[in-house]
């Protein structure tokens, strides 16, 4: 057990804050370091670090959830529900976009900081010992709370690809993949079968799976994948969904308002339908519904298509892929074409990693962009990524007068959030400012609005 931490006055707000610092500084992190230093494939320290723990992952059931995109907002979806429905649900996400302890929840509750605290006291010796990532730090801790709470359900996200995935001990009552891009590709492999692959390796025996998004490069994978472990296998596009579902009336309702969500929404709604054998509290489809429609509100989610301000409008999206940005900005382009904004500015930034060639051809053409770089070494500069796209236009006979570059976040936001407040008008469309292309970003831009 965690030590007791109302006794005395073992909990200090200064020493936590220090504590966590360390731990972000000291272990791998995609927040501070490269994907390639803070991924570590393979179960063997995960494993040998529940064992420690008294395997908490195996105390309570659980829902295993992989995917390019989607994974965040169909895990939240889901915890919802369950969590409408009288279920005592844990939701594990990554990564944070303000406080750490986003990435724990209990109904939306994030984790204690006194829990954190003396976790991180009792185990830190552990940490070195094993020699463990930060990620699987988290999943240690995340399993470890969900099981001393007596949670009846948790939703778990994976953290990168599936198979070897920090989370990939747990035998969950549903496996999910959402959908497969290509991301991560030096990690996953450079095609959608062998990305498809990691990703359902998730798959567990006997276990059902379901599949968000299928492709004609990956459903054969997942059809082997499933062959292999005995799972009966479900597409979310094909199925019909359980009866008391209204899937217009719940989308059009719902506090989480990209249109791509319309996808996470089926999958989930699936999802819940195939649990209710495990969940009977399910079957009060009402109360299941409402709290899909609920799902920011009930989980405190965020960075998810969020507006953080009315006038003018802005909305942030954590979207940083090339099949996320299509979405979002065919988005604001319909937006634009439909008359319902004036004019679109868009606050951008992007980690050195991604596929920069393949997003510059989706951006909005007449959009006013504003480059910035986040806080982290992942980050590619500003200038890189105004020489690239001021290239890219110029080839296509387009002009870079609506390109500029502001170093910081802060000031990029506080440049756009100028700018459309000069643009406003007292009735008709309104100017909209989107802030996205890196969860980094989002996150810094988040600060400027809280």
């Amino acid at each position: 057990m965690v030590k007791d931490v109302s006794d005395n006055n073992f909990f200090d707000e200064e020493k936590y804050e220090a504590r966590l610092k360390e731990i972000f500084q000291r272990f791998p992190s995609v927040q501070t370091s490269t994907f390639k230093d803070a991924y570590k494939p393979g179960l063997e320290h995960m494993r040998a670090f529940a064992g420690l723990l008294g395997d908490p992952q195996d105390k309570f059931p659980t829902i295993h959830i992989a995917g390019t995109n989607g994974k965040g907002s169909t895990a939240a979806m889901i915890a919802s529900g369950l969590s409408s429905c009288g279920c005592k649900t844990g939701l594990y996400t990554s990564p944070h976009i303000l406080d750490f302890r986003e990435r724990m929840r209990i109904g939306g509750a994030m984790i204690p900081k006194d829990y954190v605290y003396a976790f991180i006291m009792q185990w830190q010796e552990t940490f070195e010992k094993l020699g463990l990532s930060f990620f699987e730090i988290t999943t240690g801790l995340a399993f470890k709370w969900f099981a001393d709470s007596g949670v009846d359900a948790a939703v778990i996200e994976v953290g990168l690809g599936g198979r070897l995935d920090s989370t990939n001990i747990i035998t969950p009552r549903l496996s999910i993949v959402t959908s497969i891009g290509l991301d991560h590709c030096e990690l996953l492999g450079n095609t959608l079968e062998k990305i498809a692959g990691e990703k359902a390796g998730i798959f567990k025996p006997g276990v059902p799976a379901l599949v968000g998004e299928a492709l004609p490069e990956t459903e054969p994978v997942f059809w082997a994948k499933a062959a292999q472990t005995s799972s009966p296998l479900y597409f979310a596009e094909r199925e019909r969904l359980p009866e008391g579902y209204d899937f217009e009336q719940i989308a059009g309702g719902m506090d989480l308002q990209g249109w791509y969500e319309r996808k996470n929404l089926r999958t989930s709604i699936c999802a819940l339908g195939l649990l209710e054998k495990t969940f009977p509290a399910l079957e009060d489809r009402v109360k299941a519904a409402d709290g899909l429609i609920h799902t920011a509100r009930n989980m405190d989610f965020h960075g998810r298509w969020e507006r953080v301000s009315r006038r003018p409008e802005a909305i942030m999206d954590i979207g940083h892929n090339a099949a996320a940005l299509r979405n979002n900005f065919f988005e604001l382009d319909t937006l634009s074409k439909q008359g319902k904004i004036s004019s679109v500015i868009i606050v951008y930034g992007v980690m050195a990693d991604k596929d920069l060639d393949a997003i510059i051809p989706l951006m909005p053409r007449q959009a006013t962009w504003i480059f910035t770089t986040p806080e982290t070494k992942r980050a590619m500069k500003a200038s890189m990524i105004m020489e690239k796209v001021a290239a890219w236009r110029k080839a296509h006979g387009l002009g870079t007068e609506r390109l500029h570059v502001k170093d910081s976040v802060h000031d990029a936001v506080l440049s756009a959030m100028k700018l459309a407040s000069s643009l406003l008008t007292d009735d008709g469309p309104q100017p909209l400012v989107y802030i996205g292309g890196s969860t980094f970003v989002v996150s810094e831009a988040a600060a400027c609005f809280r």
